[in-house]
């Protein structure tokens, strides 16, 4: 492909994103295939001949959209959010046309001091205690790792790492394999999955303790599993806190796991994947009290600010803790010596590279800037809790527990049996995507405000969309199908038959 081809085919690349983003909302959230569809549809091996580009982004259109789950449809309602932004997909293109891989310094300059320019501008809207920023006098720092998965693993292995040290400097004859296979890390049983399979990938085992009725791990529950463990003969190490856990968003109390694991030197890590976002907003920072306690912190940019998959921001107040776990030197990645403090973060990472990743938060930052980035997250909390009031407005519903967030949990008053079938009915139509989770035993849905277009009258087809399904499953004999008015899928439909024909 020469330059001119590549321009021809850029432009058109831009535009049919475009329109895909002006018309999502007429889009089945959910693909109408089958497991194997693609492998049948393509070739069994790669083209010996260079294609056209109005090929490739024709088979695009025919092939590859038809199995695309949209995520970013104002009909999305499951998970969390995926961030996706104008701004942050222009500072994608930039970073993959520059194509650079920092893995030091003087790899690319740019790379290493943007990122450390964009963790102190996001740490400071999100008002962590200055500690943890490189600004700070001292070692702490902020980095951007893939994914709250990898995060959660990264200070789970630079804890076992610390404890070793400590106990090492306690006790030189220590044996450190006898000693690794006693640590022991804690969470809650409202956890992400993730946290859970980074016990499994760090050979920690991982206890899963009880949440409180209302989702959240006490410090009196941590304490009682410490000395449970200590008593036969364990060693407590890591604790992951959640802060907007993924079933129904619960905010565990950092003011009382903090002094826990302080006073046993454990390493404290808060995962707020999805609601620390809010705290750029002060009315919502009481939910981190106690942070000051962490030994590192991390939320997920690419969920609710707007900026696409991957770029997870990290904190930790001591970076050496990092840099002891992770330090392999060869003379080929020896850097320049600075004065100045700049982080090698090739030590701070699981990967040796990493990509320009700061670019597409600086872009996001630079394009909404603060109040941008504050106005989403309230509009967005503001539409869960419109939704919250349509869905208590029916006596057939009851919403627990309490909306958080962007996050409505609901269930209807008939029983277990009769939610699940409407959940199922609901994803069958393809129309509206939610998932489900279970509170206090129940299995309820769980209705999440996810994509940046959603407005309050996407809301309001969403509760008509479910409305038609629960009186068609609940009340079918007082439907008469001849007199019945349009239903809201049916109007949808009807769109998409509009838009189609065009």
């Amino acid at each position: 492909m020469d330059s001119e081809q590549f321009r021809e085919c850029a432009k058109a690349t831009i535009e049919m994103l475009i329109d895909y983003y002006e018309n999502i909302r007429n889009r089945n959230v959910l693909p109408s295939v089958e497991p194997g569809y693609l492998l049948k549809l393509l070739p069994e091996n790669a083209p010996e001949e260079p294609e056209d580009w109005k090929t490739v982004l024709n088979d695009f259109s025919e092939k590859i959209m038809p199995g695309v789950t949209h995520w970013n449809s104002p009909h999305f309602h499951a998970y969390y959010p995926t961030g996706c932004s104008y701004p942050s997909i222009i500072g994608n293109i930039l970073s993959d046309g520059l194509g650079i891989i920092g893995l030091t310094w003087m790899a690319s300059p740019a790379c290493t001091e943007l990122e450390v320019v964009t963790m102190n501008w996001f740490g400071k809207l999100l008002g962590l205690p200055e500690v943890f920023l490189n600004c700070s006098d001292g070692p702490g720092g902020g980095v951007i790792q893939g994914s709250a998965s990898e995060a959660t693993l990264v200070a789970l292995l630079a804890a076992k790492d610390k404890m070793i040290r400590r106990l090492t400097q306690i006790n030189p004859s220590l044996d450190h394999d006898t000693m690794k296979n006693k640590f022991v890390a804690y969470t809650s049983d409202q956890c992400n999955s993730s946290v859970e399979k980074a016990g499994v990938l760090g050979s920690m085992k991982m206890r899963l303790l009880k949440s409180d009725p209302n989702g959240k791990l006490r410090g009196e529950t941590l304490k009682k599993a410490f000395e449970e463990d200590k008593a036969q003969g364990l060693i407590p190490c890591y604790v992951v806190a959640n802060l907007g856990t993924t079933g129904t968003c619960a905010f565990d109390p950092l003011y009382e796991l903090g002094p826990v694991c302080n006073e046993e030197n454990v390493w404290l890590h808060v995962d707020a994947a999805y609601a620390g976002a809010a705290f750029i907003c002060p009315e919502y920072r009481h939910l981190m009290k106690g942070v000051e306690y962490a030994d590192s912190f991390d939320v997920n940019v690419h969920k609710w600010l707007l900026v696409n998959f991957d770029c997870s921001a990290m904190w930790v107040k001591d970076c050496y803790d990092l840099i002891y776990a992770f330090d392999v030197q060869r003379i080929y990645l020896d850097d320049v010596n600075t004065t100045i403090k700049i982080p090698d973060y090739r030590h701070w990472q699981m990967p040796l590279g990493r990509r320009f990743r700061s670019l597409k938060l600086w872009t996001v930052m630079k394009m909404y800037g603060a109040d941008g980035l504050r106005k989403h997250i309230r509009d967005q909390i503001s539409l869960a809790q419109y939704f919250a009031n349509l869905v208590s407005s029916d006596d057939r519903f009851i919403v627990e527990p309490e909306p958080a967030m962007g996050l409505v949990c609901f269930r209807l008053k008939d029983g277990d049996q009769n939610t699940k079938k409407l959940l199922q009915n609901l994803i069958e139509k393809k129309v509206l995507f939610m998932v489900a989770c279970t509170y206090r035993s129940r299995f309820v849905i769980r209705y999440v405000i996810t994509s940046r277009l959603t407005t309050k009258e996407d809301i309001e087809t969403s509760w008509s969309i479910i409305k038609d399904e629960t009186n068609l499953l609940i009340n079918p004999d007082k439907i008469n199908s001849n007199t019945k008015s349009i239903s809201a899928i049916d109007h949808l439909n009807g769109i998409s038959i509009c838009e189609k024909s065009k």
